[in-house]
């Protein structure tokens, strides 16, 4: 008996000092780590299945999470769409065909191809207005930085967006410089007085003006450009396409108003997290506005977000936009790492959450920074990049087949982004492989 005794307690003592071991592994890794100990750091790692931290550095913290910031209008989206996006809202008076802008990024998307909405206006035998106004925030979210206009990741938000609101300009077989949509081609002009380096096509920032040098333009050249926008040119696009008038008014929304639907949800989380697409983070705030109230808002919508279904978050969390473009969003590591419990309860599907995010070794914007297991990824993860940041939060599965939640961040650091995310993944597979 005694024998028996003495074994269980070497047994539980065995379990408990394995337990503290894992601790203590991992501390290790980061106190050992040059490079994550020359800025500042922070780090929560939860088990999914046994509902605890096992480890936390600096996890109260507040960091700039750059576009992990996704993973919050990702859940708000989870909590106020349903399966499928709308595109527009409208009602037929007699002989017209009014409708409103939801802010829908599918909407003639180049790869999402939501096309519902614009199939009702093409093939409606009504005159068509527009009713604008519903849009009440500015063309930029607060703290974005306004020299990154002329990048194809800071398009600017509308009510009605349209073919991304981006321009895209490429070199055809003959070497000419072309542009689409083909109704800005005559915004599209050669300024012998504009002299880059090399070859390179500018945007005036107030207005439509791209110009390019009298050079030659390289073969296969391609570039996107976000374009100014406005009500004008945004309906003048759309006529362009439909080969058909539409008129501007300004109506309240109707009681009646019916609404049509664009293209399916996950499709379009999946377009938003997988290579981290700033215009349609920002643009799904819109529609949880359209569809909670009756404007198109993202503040209201990041309040409502935040009284109602963030409010027991450990940290108040510091949310300005959808993207995470500002450099006004700040989070910390625990809070990221419940958000990430709640969109898996929301969710109940782990097969379907991991398809939507990047997956290390397999799609997204961790595909080259890690190597499967035997051809399967085990880490499930949202990348969030800015100059001297760099971040993961997502899900990791390990060897031993526990469920984990981490959120990685890196802060104001001064070396290469690369030997930033080289060192995370360093840290996360072995987590993976020894737990």
């Amino acid at each position: 008996m005694i024998l028996w005794l003495t074994g269980v307690f070497l047994f539980l003592s065995n379990g408990a000092h394995a337990g503290k071991i894992r601790k203590r592994k991992i501390r290790k890794l980061f106190k050992h780590s040059l490079i994550v100990k020359d800025h500042f750091t922070g780090f929560a790692l939860y088990d999914l299945d046994a509902q605890k931290t096992i480890y936390e550095l600096n996890a109260d913290k507040y960091f700039t999470p750059a576009s992990n910031t996704k993973l919050f209008t990702f859940y708000t989206c989870l909590k106020m769409l349903g399966d499928s996006i709308p595109a527009l809202k409208y009602i037929i008076r007699h002989d017209s065909l009014i409708f409103w802008g939801t802010g829908d990024p599918s909407f003639l998307h180049s790869a999402l191809k939501g096309v519902n909405g614009f199939n009702l206006l093409k093939n409606s035998d009504k005159k068509l207005f527009f009713s604008s106004g519903q849009y009440q925030n500015d063309f930029y979210r607060t703290g974005w930085a306004w020299d990154d206009y002329n990048d194809y990741y800071q398009a600017e938000i509308t009510e009605l967006p349209i073919e991304d609101n981006v321009a895209v300009l490429f070199a055809d077989k003959s070497g000419a410089l072309q542009i689409t949509p083909s109704g800005l081609k005559e915004y599209l002009k050669c300024d012998s007085s504009y002299k880059p380096a090399s070859f390179k096509v500018q945007r005036e920032f107030l207005n439509n003006s791209f110009i390019y040098p009298a050079m030659q333009i390289p073969a296969n050249y391609r570039k996107e450009i976000p374009w100014k926008t406005s009500t004008a040119l945004t309906l003048s696009l759309l006529q362009d396409t439909l080969k058909k008038e539409i008129a501007e008014i300004h109506l309240p929304l109707s009681d009646d108003v019916k609404t049509i639907f664009d293209a399916n949800a996950d499709t379009v989380y999946k377009r938003m997290l997988q290579p981290s697409d700033n215009f349609i983070a920002e643009q799904l705030l819109l529609v949880c506005s359209a569809v909670k109230f009756k404007t198109l808002n993202a503040d209201s919508v990041i309040a409502y977000s935040k009284a109602h279904y963030l409010n027991d978050l450990p940290d108040v969390p510091q949310w300005v936009d959808g993207s995470g473009l500002s450099r006004f969003n700040l989070f910390t590591p625990r809070s990221i790492v419940m958000l990430l419990c709640k969109i898996s309860d929301e969710m109940k599907n782990d097969n379907l959450l991991h398809s939507l995010l990047p997956a290390g070794g397999v799609a997204g914007t961790i595909k080259s920074a890690y190597k499967t297991d035997n051809g399967q990824p085990f880490v499930w993860a949202k990348t969030g990049s800015l100059s001297n940041n760099h971040n993961q939060s997502g899900y990791l599965i390990t060897r031993k087949g526990k469920r984990l939640a981490f959120s990685f961040m890196n802060n104001n650091f001064t070396r290469p982004a690369r030997q930033i995310r080289d060192e995370m993944v360093r840290i996360i597979t072995y987590i993976h492989d020894n737990f």
